[in-house]
């Protein structure tokens, strides 16, 4: 049996954890660096603003579901993600530099955050996520199929935990998936997976996701 075990979110304004039923609000982003990542982030000042929300969002899902993380720990953990644009505003950004400044070569710090899949990549090496790394390409972000394939990895390879969720220039989600393999992880499960997919089959946005995790959440252990 999939459960969501944690939860983590960050938006213009707020950052924070389902489980852990937490709420914090914050003026300055980079400067979060130092309050959620356990370990210094290599590279973090080149990052795009998605993967900057994407990494965020691991970080606080991460320690929601009680999973420790360090710069030399390796984990058996795959990481799905989606969103509605892909890294088209890196892409706008790359272009817009080179026909301002007459550039002929591109920027690296520019440059390398094209692909959708360069945020995850950035997330799996911070991390140490070793399993299965997957941009969903789904019309509006949706996590449906982010949840969906994230679910089916760990039916059929066994893994004990995958995250999946969606990262957009201005806010994120990311949820710890739990197949039968690490049902030793500590805390409750916040959801399982079919009421995971019912609440992103709502078509909501990001903040209305979180709104009724947080709701299942507090229905589960209100019981």
């Amino acid at each position: 049996m999939v459960s969501v075990k944690g939860i983590g979110w960050i938006n213009g304004t707020e950052y924070g954890s389902v489980s852990g039923d937490r709420r914090v609000r914050y003026q300055d982003r980079m400067e979060l660096r130092t309050k959620l990542f356990s370990c210094p982030f290599k590279g973090f000042g080149k990052l795009d603003d998605v993967s900057v929300m994407l990494c965020y969002a691991v970080a606080l899902a991460l320690k929601d579901a009680g999973i420790d993380y360090h710069a030399d720990r390796k984990q058996p953990a795959g990481l799905i993600g989606t969103n509605a644009s892909g890294c088209l505003q890196s892409d706008i950004n790359y272009f817009r530099d080179y026909l301002e400044s007459g550039r002929i070569m591109a920027r690296g710090n520019l440059f390398i955050y094209t692909l959708p899949s360069s945020p995850l990549g950035e997330a799996s090496i911070h991390f140490g996520l070793q399993g299965p790394l997957l941009y969903a390409a789904e019309p509006g972000g949706s996590l449906l199929q982010a949840f969906s394939i994230a679910a089916d990895m760990i039916r059929i390879d066994g893994l004990p935990v995958m995250l999946a969720g969606s990262a957009e220039v201005d806010e994120a989600i990311y949820c710890v998936l739990s197949g039968a393999a690490g049902q030793e992880m500590k805390g409750n499960s916040i959801c399982s997976l079919d009421e995971a997919i019912a609440v992103a089959e709502s078509g909501r946005n990001i903040s209305g996701v979180i709104n009724d995790f947080m709701a299942l959440n507090k229905e589960r252990h209100s019981a």
